[in-house]
């Protein structure tokens, strides 16, 4: 409950006990859209890319990472403060165009692409293609020259193991992500010379959910020394210098806030590392944020169904579970299941009484949204929200099991109310 307690008072406010989500109550919001419903707080967007802003160096640029939640209306929303967007599919890819992004914007990475996806990206002219693999790096060679174009093109860099640090690790290791680092020269001894390759930079991606400043600075040192090497080896300097994702949340006991002012201490130092390296000289940094933006932002909010005693054990069946919301039910990652921050939202102010599991309508065990969750005496109709589920939610849910229809989503900013997707609709 504590942790309940910091994200309203942080991002959110309350009202007679009720949750306001953009300053519209949760009520309000399940009763006109309908439940399962995912609310998006549009001010919450606004305050982390602010603070990401002012907390990076202003020669770093910030491409959203699509993957983290696809939806319109968000991608517009980044858009119009000028993010780039990093997408790993053809279909994000789409989809960042149907949102408005110009070509020039688009970062596509991700391991495994197709010759399909690479000619689309090559026919959209988009701003990057990072390679994984130096077989991806010659199919990018022949499809371009098919096409007679030449293609923008960073590597993804697995950097050394001593860089490891984060919830999920993506490099330093055996991995599918990036050329190994100790590999990098055999891999560009035969593109730099491939008039259909245009090598603009280097992607150096360790790990994912990092909450640690000095973690992140360290794979950023990293990063930037492997750019100095390449930089002597092509005889310029790089084009770009992209280093990933990471930035985390605090979702479960025990984890604590990234600290941004540490973070910008640690970069104001890299950048006077930087200042005069005529290797970096131009070079344009960049990280590729999506948990971070959004995942705060978001609320999943359930409404309570049916309540029953199982042998003593106290269960409390809500309209939604894991097919909307993997995350949370500690199938995607986790060890062991630890609980999102989930309350019931429309009785805040309310004191525990009863100990209770939270599980979704299907018909598997693996349905459990949160065990042993302390909650007021529970009523059927009551308004279930699982915080911190702004990122990885709906994208990364089984949403077919079952047959259930697909949730609401809406952003809310300052009282207003925009459809992303209607209850039921399978488009947004």
């Amino acid at each position: 409950m504590e942790r309940v307690a910091r994200l309203v008072a942080g991002y959110f406010a309350s009202s007679g006990g009720e949750l306001l989500v953009g300053g519209v109550p949760v009520g309000s919001l399940a009763a006109a859209h309908g439940t399962p419903l995912f609310a998006y707080d549009g001010g919450v967007l606004d305050r982390k890319w602010t603070l990401l802003r002012e907390t990076l160096p202003p020669e770093f640029a910030i491409a959203y990472s699509v993957k983290a939640n696809p939806s319109p209306r968000i991608l517009r929303h980044f858009l119009a403060k000028g993010s780039l967007l990093e997408v790993a599919s053809a279909g994000e890819l789409r989809r960042a165009a149907e949102a408005g992004c110009p070509p020039e914007r688009i970062l596509f990475a991700g391991p495994g692409k197709s010759e399909a996806e690479l000619e689309l990206a090559l026919r959209h002219g988009i701003r990057e293609i990072h390679a994984e693999s130096s077989l991806e790096l010659r199919r990018i060679g022949e499809i371009a020259r098919r096409l007679g174009v030449r293609a923008r093109v960073a590597i993804r860099v697995n950097p050394g193991m001593e860089v490891q640090g984060g919830a999920m690790r993506m490099g330093g290791k055996p991995t599918p992500f990036g050329v190994d680092e100790e590999s990098l020269d055999t891999v560009l001894d035969p593109i730099l010379g491939d008039p259909a390759i245009d090598l603009r930079g280097l992607h150096v991606y360790a790990g994912t959910q990092i909450l640690d400043p000095v973690v992140l600075a360290r794979q950023y040192r990293r990063a930037v020394d492997i750019a100095r090497r390449v930089a002597a080896r092509v005889g310029h300097p790089l084009h770009t210098l992209d280093f990933g994702g990471g930035l985390g949340i605090p979702y479960f006991p025990g984890d604590v806030e990234l600290d941004m002012a540490k973070l910008r201490e640690e970069l104001r130092a890299l950048m006077a590392e930087i200042e005069g390296d005529p290797r970096l000289a131009g070079t344009e940094l960049l990280v590729e944020p999506g948990r971070y933006l959004v995942g705060e932002a978001g609320i999943y909010i359930t409404r309570l169904l049916d309540l029953k005693v199982s042998r003593g054990k106290t269960f409390l069946v809500v309209d939604g579970g894991m097919n909307h919301h993997l995350a949370a039910s500690g199938n995607l990652g986790q060890v062991i299941k630890r609980n999102f921050p989930v309350a019931i939202v429309n009785r805040l102010e309310a004191e525990p009484t009863v100990t209770a599991d939270i599980v979704g309508p299907l018909c598997t065990p693996l349905d459990t949204l949160a065990r042993d969750l302390p909650v007021p005496s529970p009523a059927v109709g009551d308004l279930v929200g699982i915080f911190q589920s702004g990122a990885y939610a709906l994208t990364a849910s089984p949403v077919d099991f079952l047959g259930h229809p697909f949730p609401a989503e809406v952003l809310v900013q300052d009282g207003r109310v925009d459809v992303i997707r209607a209850h039921g609709s399978r488009q947004p």
